[in-house]
């Protein structure tokens, strides 16, 4: 029977079925037209095929965070997965899936996960390992759930010969005598002191701790009003003279008001190849929602975040691989998990896109360049600041102006386009700060992109998105297209509002074309990212409540889908590498064998993805210069470290068809060592 009389037969007997019963099997007929439909051969030629991956009931968790690790496995973060029961217990997750091992006892592993990773930030280091820090110290407590006043406090040492640690519970002392105890414990380093060169005259700058504190006593006894920072405390339970004298607590009032999430300040290196977590040296501040973005010569810039007392620290850090140590980073605010882009001139573009928390007024958060090599934070006059100072925001920060709809910035996806010698930027959906306010829409598909290629860079609209969409995934491919699938028209998929949507858009000719569309929605704490094999990973998803009427609370999604392009489903045969070089410096040349150079008509290195909240600021592909040599290729890398950090990339050969072979994993090296 040909192809067409079986398609015609299909149709007539659903519509038949269809008209027969109505509407008792209606839908019952649909679901499976539309399954015969999404698995025809030509339909996953034009449109791809999603398919379920089957994960044991143990190895299920929620998916918070995940890394593309350079061993071709995938980590699977959950930390304590929004579970304040978990957290409470101490009982935090990470799960390892290993794709090449489908249906073998070794598929999936446990790893043992030493803190409450759930909200972290993670970056890939040049030696291939997954640096990840912060995490959760504390869970938000709501307005109507506050039982006891609290608030932040900085104590601080005037002595630069004392150092105290003051443990959780320590009481503090208003003016008017109310208590206060600490929530966590501290180490209260001693003053610095600092020579002035003239003799027996130092300067002595006080020592600084924060640390949050909430009334001994509930309900409204405890809300001390104040105005600003002025009220000081004391601590209660110091012993000696110089203590006494030396130590105590500055602070504003106390509250009933909401309690936010509050950060820690472990930081660790996961190791790919002995597949555990190695502490290194604790940040600075206290992160929950920080951005990681490697930096030309294998550092480190970490910015944002809820500090340890719940707010959005502008103290930023710098992280060296060589040493495992944190340095300062210039003082600068951003909104927390902020995408952040290292631009080829070794400056930082922040997108506008972020997600979760940070003030709405427009003013605090523009797309901008950020010369952070020479920004000095400089203070300038200010009215109103204490001591009427107060830093420059403007110094080494070039805002870009054109974003359509700035507004709806929160909970947006960003990528830069590929390749990335084009230095293109897009931002694709997003929504306001926040849950919902007045006057502005939940969602929007809008689309917009910058071009720094430019002289005088700036936003411009591009392609509408098939529908409005906040928390939508956004993967590059090794065809140069961008896949984005998934997301909510409403706040965490409000009122049934998840979109059961994907498309491809294609920078070429600028435009978007259809996916077949997931089975599962997905909004607040989704992933996607891209595999050695070419496929898609989709997973995660927090819905604030289970039925769109908002009686029943929502649970995480488990189920895990995976997506297979067109490119994969087009009946060409893929390129394959037999052999190559495993290190490369930048500027260098390297040969790999391939019986199929004369089909390879463009190779990209592809930076693999660390994603959280629609946020993935490692996703970065290289165009790669190459010539065919009777053997196979040979392939010369770019020279410049901020076009491509150094660090592991998959290779892909790619043929006219767009079909990509298997990864090839290869180190790139810093040229200059």
């Amino acid at each position: 029977m040909s192809r067409l009389r079986k398609n015609l037969v299909v149709a007539g007997i659903v519509t038949a079925v269809v008209g027969v019963n109505l509407p008792a099997v209606a839908g019952f007929a649909q679901r499976e037209w539309h399954e015969y439909q999404i698995n025809r051969d030509d339909y996953k030629a034009s449109h791809g095929h999603w398919s379920f991956l089957n994960v044991p009931d143990r190895f299920k968790v929620n998916a918070i965070h995940a890394a593309l690790l350079r061993t071709g496995k995938v980590l699977i973060v959950a930390g304590s997965g929004n579970n304040i029961v978990n957290f409470d217990k101490g009982t935090f997750n990470t799960v390892l899936w290993d794709p090449s091992r489908p249906g073998q006892p070794d598929e999936f592993k446990h790893v043992d996960t030493p803190v409450d990773l759930f909200c972290s930030g993670h970056v890939m280091l040049p030696d291939g390992k997954l640096l990840i820090a912060g995490g959760t110290l504390r869970f938000e407590v709501l307005k109507d759930k506050v039982k006891r006043a609290a608030g932040p406090l900085v104590v601080k040492n005037e002595s630069p010969h004392l150092t105290k640690h003051l443990p959780e519970g320590t009481l503090v002392a208003a003016p008017d005598g109310r208590l206060y105890r600490t929530t966590t414990m501290i180490m209260v380093p001693p003053a610095t002191k600092t020579e002035t060169g003239v003799r027996g005259r130092a300067k002595v700058t006080p020592s600084e701790t924060k640390v949050f504190a909430e009334s001994v006593t509930e309900g409204a006894s405890g809300v001390l009003d104040a105005a600003d920072g002025s009220v000081k405390y004391e601590i209660q339970g110091l012993t000696t003279d110089r203590e006494k004298s030396n130590l105590y607590a500055m602070g504003g009032g106390m509250t009933l008001g909401k309690q936010d999430f509050q950060g820690i300040k472990d930081a660790f290196e996961f190791d790919p190849v002995t597949e555990r977590y190695n502490r290194v040296q604790n940040m600075t501040e206290g992160r929950w929602y920080p951005t990681l973005t490697g930096l030309p010569d294998g550092r480190v810039m970490t910015v944002s975040g809820l500090d340890v007392v719940g707010q959005v620290t502008r103290d930023n850090e710098i992280y060296d691989p060589a040493t495992k140590k944190w340095s300062p980073g210039p003082r600068r605010f951003f909104p927390t998990y902020p995408a952040l882009f290292l631009l080829d001139d070794d400056t930082l573009f922040f997108s506008g896109m972020s997600a979760g928390y940070g003030p709405g007024q427009l003013a605090m958060r523009p797309p901008g360049v950020w010369d952070y090599r020479h920004d000095t934070d400089r203070l300038v006059p200010t009215a109103g600041a204490p001591g009427g100072l107060a830093p420059d925001e403007t110094e080494a920060f070039t805002p870009v102006p054109g974003l359509p709809e700035p507004e709806l910035n929160e909970t947006g996806a960003s990528v830069m386009l590929p390749p990335a010698q084009d230095q293109k930027i897009m931002v694709l959906g997003g929504g306001p700060v926040g849950e919902r306010q007045p006057g502005l829409k939940n969602s929007t598909d809008r689309t917009a992109i910058i071009d720094f290629r430019q002289p005088a860079p700036r936003y411009v609209r591009g392609p509408n998105l098939s529908h409005p969409v906040r928390y939508s995934s956004a993967v590059l491919l090794p065809d140069d297209t961008v896949f984005t699938f998934n997301g909510s028209g409403d706040y965490r998929g409000r009122g049934d509002s998840n979109i059961l949507r994907a498309e491809f858009y294609d920078p070429g000719v600028n435009a978007f074309r259809q996916a077949a569309a997931p089975a599962v929605g997905r909004n607040y704490h989704a992933e996607g990212l891209l595999l050695p094999d070419g496929r898609v990973l989709s997973m995660g998803s927090d819905p604030l409540f289970g039925n769109g009427e908002g009686s029943v609370p929502g649970s995480f999604e488990q189920r895990v889908e995976i997506y297979t392009p067109p490119y994969l489903h087009n009946g060409e045969r893929r390129p394959v590498f037999t052999d190559g070089r495993q290190q490369v410096r930048l500027g260098g040349r390297a040969g790999f064998k391939t019986p199929d150079g004369e089909r390879i008509t463009k190779v990209r290195f592809m930076r693999p993805s660390a994603v959280t909240h629609v946020t993935d600021v490692e996703q970065r592909s290289i165009e790669i210069d190459f010539t065919r040599v009777p053997s196979g290729i040979v392939v010369t890398l770019p020279t410049n470290p901020a076009l491509m950090p150094p660090g592991w990339y998959m290779m892909f050969g790619v043929t006219q068809k767009g079909t990509p072979s298997q990864a090839r994993w290869v180190h790139v090296l810093d040229g200059r060592a």
